[in-house]
């Protein structure tokens, strides 16, 4: 009996709401462990993934029984609902609507994971503006800036 046989990498890129520092360091390793647990139960492979205080980068081995708006959505809520729920900050806690989706060969993987593992070293040199727009320029993304995440000036 036939089967389906994939090999599909994406980078995932979402933003918290309002570009709010709110991801702290001390929280960071749970977010992590919780964000890889919604990947795993829903089929796929988590491959790398780093919360900055005010975004977040993962790296996933896809299944093709979801769509990648599913996986980022069910990630979105769980992580979101994980984080008020522990009362990590003040207020209700949520990220922006939207997210960046970057395709990948097998051969880019060690390099895509280095980049991720490296964020923190990464953003003392560019903005994660800087960083976005250099993705959806280097992808060659049609984009309308008026859709874009909220930026802070």
């Amino acid at each position: 009996m036939p089967n389906t046989y994939t090999q599909i990498y994406i980078q995932i890129v979402f933003a918290v709401k309002g570009r709010q520092s709110l991801i702290s360091k001390n929280n960071r390793e749970e977010l992590h462990k919780y964000i890889s647990g919604i990947v795993q139960k829903r089929n796929h492979k988590l491959l790398s993934v780093f919360c900055m205080p005010d975004h977040t980068h993962l790296l996933v081995g896809l299944k093709p029984s979801q769509s990648i708006s599913e996986l980022v959505r069910d990630i979105k809520a769980g992580s979101s609902g994980f984080i008020n729920e522990k009362k990590w900050v003040m207020g209700k806690f949520s990220w922006q609507e939207g997210y960046g989706a970057f395709s990948y060969s097998k051969n880019q993987l060690n390099n895509v994971v280095n980049y991720i593992q490296n964020q923190e070293e990464h953003h003392h040199k560019k903005s994660f503006k800087e960083e976005y727009y250099n993705f959806l320029n280097e992808f060659e993304v049609d984009y309308n800036e008026a859709y874009l995440f909220e930026w802070i000036t």
